[in-house]
């Protein structure tokens, strides 16, 4: 197995991360610094991050409902409360892609980087269902100008999946993960976000989680995000 690669599986970081550790000078193989991240290896060859031993550890995924203050990090150096710290597990988890601090619901946490990677890569278009409470009521238009993608200081985002709730929430499927999008989409067309929730992702939904509140992924769940995360 490729040296970037068997990091990520160790849970030691993404894959794109352990790159960088391993051009950092930081990942030795049998004591000897190694730069290169296609080097193969195994659970023989003695591969160690910054002098700690590294190695492939039982694939963990969780699902939890995010409470709003809460960060989406594994660590923080504000002191604010972390995902990380909501989910009752042994293994170093860290999150699967961000949701801010005060957007609630559906996120991920895992110690496969691999997993993680592929989830969030744009290739893969894993789709991601928001709701969102508004200021004022968004026209028939607006949710046109929406769905057929509007335009952002980023570029213009592409087609999305909305509706308008009965309760006057906006729901928007979106294939594309950039920073606080659902906000600045919204904003776009005119309607400030007072409220957000994700409640979707690729193909998981939040069941009957309370804030705070966390499952393990069963392992047959864990396999189709494996197959087919889009």
């Amino acid at each position: 197995m490729r040296l970037a690669k068997y990091l990520a599986h160790a849970g030691v970081a993404s894959r794109r991360a352990a790159e960088g550790l391993i051009a950092e000078g930081r990942v030795s193989v049998g004591g000897e610094p190694v730069t290169d991240p296609a080097r193969d290896v195994d659970e023989d060859s003695g591969v160690e991050v910054d002098g700690r031993p590294a190695a492939p550890e039982p694939r963990e995924v969780y699902l939890l409902n995010k409470p709003a203050g809460v960060v989406s990090t594994a660590q923080d150096t504000h002191g604010r409360p972390t995902v990380v710290r909501l989910v009752d597990s042994e293994r170093r988890l860290y999150p699967v892609g961000r949701l801010d601090a005060e957007t609630t619901g559906l996120i991920l946490l895992t110690n496969d980087g691999e997993l993680a990677e592929r989830l969030m890569h744009p290739r893969y278009g894993v789709p991601r269902t928001y709701r969102a409470r508004v200021r004022g009521e968004p026209s028939t238009e607006a949710l046109r100008e929406l769905a057929a993608g509007v335009e952002l200081d980023d570029g213009v985002t592409a087609p999305a999946e909305v509706r308008r709730l009965e309760d006057g929430r906006v729901e928007l499927t979106l294939r594309e993960g950039r920073n606080r999008q659902v906000r600045r989409m919204l904003e776009a067309v005119g309607h400030r976000v007072t409220a957000l929730e994700r409640v979707g992702l690729a193909g998981l939904e939040l069941g009957g989680l309370r804030p705070g509140e966390s499952r393990r992924l069963r392992a047959d769940e864990i396999e189709r995000l494996t197959e087919s995360p889009g």
